[in-house]
């Protein structure tokens, strides 16, 4: 009688058991060994205690043993227990406005999705420009540019609203994940990402980590305001979201080119929809409303934060909102946990010299060039840097501040040097599958191999980088940034 083979089950479940302790001591280990080491000269042992709980944080949100929001508010408790922080000092993250506003966008986001206006505005874009494949792609590209000011949730834009619909699309057309992807999806599934991560780019409050750099802008003494950030990146980011579906089109030609059904389903949804419901109207209103608040604001004197936070008092008085939403919201909850946290680290690091020390240390590497050849050189560095991190927010936590203070030392002119590396902090998510939180869900789909998502991601890279260092430098010049 022949002896069945041994599973290879326990096997593999050892390996995956190992893989989540070593996930789960890697940042602990970490700490301990250099909470032992001497601060290295010139650097408070304060100051060193602080950037190894944040180092220890960041590698355990690089690891995730656990959510994200839960390494964090451990960093934060670490903080506490070693005495590197007061417990007011570690929790006064969670009272900064910039948190707030973060939260409040998070709420906002959610009327367009429980409204439906959203899907209105997504199909409306495919009923005019859904012909054609690559008319479909800028179609998909507009209603997340028009989304972005509003939903800072680059997952919810992505993933809740334009990937459902564009999904829809290729299903029709007989486009899946595997033998077919080629027809049409591998491409619209491209654009969909590479257009979330130019809009968040375009608007403070498109990604849900801008509002940090403009905390870790100010610590540096650069006031960023909403309406600054959208005059700089508008033309850069307008070019980018014109080439940027060409140059898909090209790299990834689909197989499709006409598409007349897309139509067809686009004025089928419209007509299952009906008129404006009053929820609709409203949350219109109120979306219009906060743009020129956002836009006005610092002359008017209203804070952004201010304002978002009025938007939601509007929604909640009107109905179109109810405490239940904004209780039950786990993305905007969540997130404050995490961004509250980076908030406090951030804040701490730079008051005890830590970020002047390590771009002291980097910045002797570009001493002697001249100013714009060091803010080129630091933003491609940036950008490529980003190979090593999960989420646009753990590098700007990281980075954005030290890299910033190399900039300022080197002669580059604050507001531009500031703008230039926030609008990379985001650009930069296209060259990874999971440099962001749209990434997993979209290449998860299945319609891109690994390798040409990461091919495509990086062919794209000297179109994005010319149009915003150059094209970009030049239009902020002409704006008074440089």
């Amino acid at each position: 009688m022949t002896t069945p083979p041994a599973s290879s089950e326990p096997i593999e479940q050892q390996s995956t058991d190992l893989k989540a302790i070593f996930r789960l001591i890697a940042p602990i280990v970490l700490g301990v060994i250099l909470w032992l080491l001497p601060a290295p000269e010139g650097l408070d042992s304060q100051g060193w205690h602080m950037l190894v709980i944040f180092f220890s944080t960041l590698l355990g949100v690089m690891v995730s043993p656990l959510p994200m929001s839960a390494v964090t508010l451990m960093g934060v408790a670490a903080l506490c227990l070693t005495k590197t922080l007061t417990l007011k000092q570690a929790l006064a993250g969670y009272g900064d406005p910039v948190t707030w506003l973060v939260v409040m966008a998070f709420f906002i986001s959610h009327g367009f999705i429980k409204t439906g206006l959203g899907l209105r505005i997504a199909y409306g874009f495919m009923r005019l420009l859904g012909k054609k494949t690559l008319t479909l792609g800028y179609g998909l590209t507009l209603t997340d540019t028009l989304l972005a000011p509003a939903m800072p949730s680059t997952t919810a834009r992505a993933g809740a609203v334009v990937f459902p619909i564009m999904q829809s699309i290729a299903t029709i057309y007989d486009s899946k994940p595997g033998a077919t992807a080629k027809r049409m999806g591998a491409y619209l599934i491209m654009v969909v990402f590479h257009a979330n991560a130019i809009t968040s780019t375009m608007f403070l409050t498109g990604m849900a980590g801008n509002p940090l750099v403009v905390k870790l802008a100010a610590t540096q003494g650069v006031e960023l305001s909403w309406l600054s950030w959208a005059l700089g990146a508008l033309l850069p980011g307008l070019v980018c979201l014109i080439l940027m579906p060409l140059c898909l089109y090209w790299l990834i030609s689909p197989e499709l080119k006409e598409t007349p059904r897309a139509v067809s389903m686009a004025k089928k949804e419209l007509q299952r929809l009906g008129p404006l419901s009053k929820d609709e109207w409203i949350m219109m209103g109120t979306f219009l409303s906060l743009l020129v608040l956002w836009i006005f604001g610092q002359q008017l004197g209203f804070p952004s934060t201010l304002v978002a936070m009025v938007g939601v008092c509007i929604l909640l008085l009107s109905g179109v909102l109810d405490w239940d939403d904004l209780r039950g919201n786990k993305g905007a909850w969540d997130t404050m946990i995490w961004f509250g946290a980076f908030i406090t680290m951030a804040h701490y690091l730079s008051a005890y010299g830590v970020v002047g020390y390590v771009s002291e240390q980097v910045g002797i590497l570009f001493g002697d060039l001249p100013a714009g050849v060091t803010m080129v050189a630091i933003c491609t560095l940036y950008y490529f840097f980003h190979y090593f991190f999960a989420a646009s927010t753990a590098q700007i936590s990281a980075m954005y501040a030290s890299f910033l203070l190399i900039m300022l030392s080197a002669g580059v002119p604050p507001m531009g040097g500031a703008l230039m590396l926030a609008y990379t902090s985001n650009i930069c998510a296209v060259i990874t599958h999971y440099g962001n939180g749209p990434a997993p869900i979209l290449f998860g789909a299945g319609y891109v191999p690994l390798l040409s998502w990461w091919k495509n991601g990086l062919l794209m890279t000297p179109v994005y980088l010319i149009v915003w260092l150059g094209l970009g430098s030049a239009w902020m010049s002409w704006l008074g940034y440089f």
